[in-house]
């Protein structure tokens, strides 16, 4: 996964969810849970790469960040609950898919 889109139809396939663009900027686009609002995924450009935010399980933190060098604190968000998948290629698709559905789950109070 590399672009926006793939992050956003894979997004949509979870129940009662939504793209937002909250910020009247169209680099910053969420995938928000209808229930709560809350936000699951941010994706924007940033430095030639689609980025995306999602919030992780402290115990998990570490793990995502040493097991790939574009898994990274978040950027502009509480860098102990979420980190940043930068979309190089380097990510297997598998993982990034793993981390937005952990994050879905994280926000909606569901066990995966």
């Amino acid at each position: 996964m590399i672009k926006r889109e793939e992050i956003l139809n894979y997004g949509m396939t979870f129940p009662d969810v939504y793209i937002d663009a909250p910020f009247h900027d169209p680099n910053w686009v969420l995938l928000r849970y209808r229930n709560n609002k809350k936000a699951f995924a941010w994706t924007y450009e940033r430095n030639g790469h689609i980025w995306v935010n999602v919030k992780v399980d402290p115990e998990w933190r570490e793990f995502w960040r040493n097991a790939y060098h574009s898994v990274v604190p978040a950027y502009h968000q509480n860098k102990e609950h979420w980190n940043s998948i930068i979309l190089d290629g380097s990510v297997p698709d598998l993982d990034v898919k793993r981390m937005i559905a952990e994050s879905y789950d994280l926000i909606t109070g569901r066990k995966g």
